[in-house]
């Protein structure tokens, strides 16, 4: 690569850590996370969601890093499904998208091959937390019986930390 290729690389990159609502200086960067209560705020919003409907779920919030910050699991929801929670949050955050749509973009074709990504899942039910336009953390939702309604309980827990994301 040639030292002009170089600088316009690290422009961009720049410009996109910018636009992320991301700070830096020479040698650091700070960013903006979900605290520790938000995230168990957000988490018992979207069980209580899937609980008034029926359902039994285990809900998991990661931070923007992916790393877990909150994990409930009703009282009979599946053993699988705090794994399974943990993993739709854990994807939105590492692919900066909501696992539905995931789920379809990855279904067939060039994108498919990320489905074997370790640690991946590609079911409805994981959604990005933004802030400022920049993700802060995710949530994952799994024991409803479709993704689209793990998806939808999520959706509840994120609308009740909406004012605390300001």
């Amino acid at each position: 690569m040639k030292l002009s290729q170089v600088t316009v690389a690290l422009s961009l990159g720049l410009s996109t850590l910018v636009g992320a609502n991301v700070a830096f200086a020479e040698g650091t960067f700070s960013s903006t996370s979900l605290t520790p209560d938000t995230a168990v705020k957000l988490a018992q919003a979207a069980l209580k969601s899937c609980r008034d409907q029926g359902y039994q779920v285990a809900v998991s919030v990661v931070d923007r890093g992916g790393n877990v910050q909150a994990l409930i699991r009703d009282r009979f929801a599946g053993p699988h499904t705090p794994d399974t929670a943990t993993a739709k949050a854990w994807t939105a955050v590492s692919f900066r998208a909501n696992t539905t749509a995931l789920a379809t973009t990855t279904e067939n074709g060039s994108q498919s091959g990320v489905r074997h990504i370790p640690g991946a899942l590609m079911l409805g039910g994981g959604v990005i937390v933004e802030a400022d336009g920049a993700i802060v953390g995710g949530v994952g939702v799994s024991g409803a019986p479709g993704g689209d309604l793990d998806e939808a309980c999520a959706m509840v827990g994120i609308d009740a930390i909406t004012g605390d994301l300001m």
